[in-house]
């Protein structure tokens, strides 16, 4: 479901590749991607260099678990990350809502402090008109990242076809760390996304208000397992 390129524009081209064969209870689907960078809310989590990631996600009626993985490079011998999450996805009036929680686990991390953490989250999207999805969210942790205390990330994003084969969309973030003062920051990505042959690709723009983290432009291309 779903650290320049962003989990979220990660999750959003894995999303766009097609379930794989269909169960009585449910379906099952899984995508792998090769993205120049992995960023997350701005920051790169692989030095800037390229990664592969992937993930299997069993959905049933409203609801959906599944898995994430991807290599990581955080200079302290972290070189893995693994995502559990679960979620709920009803419709209400016009709005799609999607309501979960995801698990953060490095397995081989440093064990003090603790890199793993726990997120709930809520959002709900919605067309505008003909052409237009807009969606907002806001993401929780009791205890972010390294044991950094409560923490929100609050979102929103707008996305347009551009004719039958290309999509623009563009989102903003802001962090937002209740128990570090000063650490609060916005990022923001826009992004160019098409499909060719069966592979999924999206050419994406990121950056944020923090000094001396550089802006980026990272390349993705994903398909279906």
């Amino acid at each position: 479901m779903s650290k320049s390129f962003t989990r979220a524009a990660v999750l959003a081209v894995a999303a766009s590749v097609v379930a794989t064969p269909a169960l009585a209870e449910g379906e099952w689907s899984g995508n792998v991607t090769l993205s120049s960078d992995y960023v997350f809310r701005g920051f790169t989590q692989t030095d800037g260099a390229p990664m592969i990631s992937g993930g299997f996600d069993f959905a049933s009626d409203d609801f959906y678990i599944g898995t994430w993985a991807s290599g990581v490079d955080f200079g302290d011998g972290t070189s893995t990350e693994i995502d559990v999450y679960a979620g709920w996805t009803p419709t209400v009036g016009v709005f799609d809502l999607d309501l979960g929680a995801i698990y953060y686990w490095y397995p081989d991390a440093p064990d003090d402090p603790s890199q793993n953490f726990v997120e709930v989250y809520a959002g709900g999207s919605t067309t505008l008109g003909e052409f237009v999805e807009v969606g907002a969210s806001v993401a929780y942790s009791p205890d972010f990242y390294l044991e950094s205390g409560d923490a929100f990330y609050w979102a929103a994003s707008a996305g347009i076809p551009l004719g039958e084969s290309f999509g623009l969309d563009a989102t903003i973030g802001y962090s937002d760390f209740q128990d570090l003062s000063g650490a609060d920051y916005t990022d923001w990505s826009i992004g160019l996304t098409t499909a060719l042959e069966g592979f999924d690709f999206d050419f994406r723009y990121i950056g944020t208000d923090v000094d001396g983290n550089d802006d980026s432009f990272v390349v993705a291309v994903s398909r279906a397992l």
